[in-house]
């Protein structure tokens, strides 16, 4: 199934063979760094260095997770920012990693970027359930993220966003929307998914027709298996003017990967929770029961 505007083979391949930006050197502004090691019988923080705009929360919690919440200065992303996050899970250790909010990207021609580098050891497992990105109208954005596993660990994975501030009228109104997911098990690719939404390939209003959000949602590892085998299990297939479609594919060493598409944010969010619902008994609380 070919869910609204998805590339073509054509653009996938060359989306694919396209290198990811260069690294950056250590200590720029909008770097930041997380070490989530274990502890005691839980996961403890060991390490947290955020360099403005960037902003790193870390709220306690209960169960035997380490959360931290992602979040930038001025409520956004501006022209010109670049946030770069580098995350270690040590083997046996449980991290969550989210946003206060929606992350917004405001309109400029510099365009905005953010790239996640993270990196899990055996047996643990690293959530990552940001908020959807929402793009005003003229502004540019792009991401990266890549997450190296051993072999045993585990990940669940988010990536979302909407068409804008439709309210203001600003629907799929954004100049360009680029994204890369790469995610390898033992040092061997086991997923790269890329999204490019660029009106120069077609007016995005008329591509993406009545939907209005848009996620791809990653589960992969031991940890996750049963919600995995879930999201494989045949569902009838969708009906005529469907609120909500959702395609969902096996990953390369267990797994699975979601594509969704609604005509609201709620609805998507709304598959995602109940999707993730195992959640609560791994990290040891719910990382919904207070959002959406």
């Amino acid at each position: 199934m070919t869910l609204p505007g998805a590339p073509s083979t054509a653009s996938r391949a060359a989306i694919s063979r396209a290198a990811p930006p260069p690294p950056r050197r250590p200590g720029e502004a909008g770097d930041g760094e997380l070490v989530f090691t274990r502890a005691a019988g839980r996961t403890v923080i060991e390490r947290a260095l955020a360099r403005s705009p960037l902003r790193l929360l870390t709220p306690r919690n209960h169960g035997q997770a380490a959360w931290v919440f992602v979040a930038s200065l001025g409520g956004g992303l501006v022209g010109g920012d670049a946030i770069s996050l580098a995350v270690r899970v040590a083997g046996g250790a449980a991290a969550l990693l989210g946003t206060q909010a929606s992350t917004k990207v405001y309109r400029s021609p510099l365009g905005s970027r953010q790239r996640l580098d993270a990196d899990v050891g055996e047996g643990g497992l690293l959530v990552a359930i940001p908020d959807p990105v929402v793009c005003f109208a003229g502004s540019r954005y792009e991401q990266h993220i890549d997450v190296a596993l051993a072999e045993d660990a585990s990940l669940v994975l988010v990536d979302a966003m909407t068409s804008g501030r439709s309210a203001r009228g600003e629907r799929w109104a954004f100049d360009r929307y680029a994204s890369r997911v790469r995610v390898r098990r033992g040092g061997r690719a086991a997923l790269l998914d890329a999204t490019l939404l660029d009106p120069a390939h077609g007016a995005l209003l008329e591509r993406m027709g009545r939907f209005d959000a848009l996620a791809t949602l990653v589960v992969s590892g031991p940890r996750t298996r049963g919600a995995a085998e879930a999201l494989l299990a045949p569902r009838p297939p969708p009906g005529r003017r469907a609120e909500l479609v959702a395609s969902a594919s096996p990953l390369r060493g267990g797994g699975a990967v979601v594509r969704v598409a609604g005509t609201g944010v709620e609805r998507v969010t709304a598959f995602v929770r109940g999707a993730l619902g195992f959640l609560a008994g791994e990290l040891g609380d719910d990382p919904f029961a207070r959002k959406w």
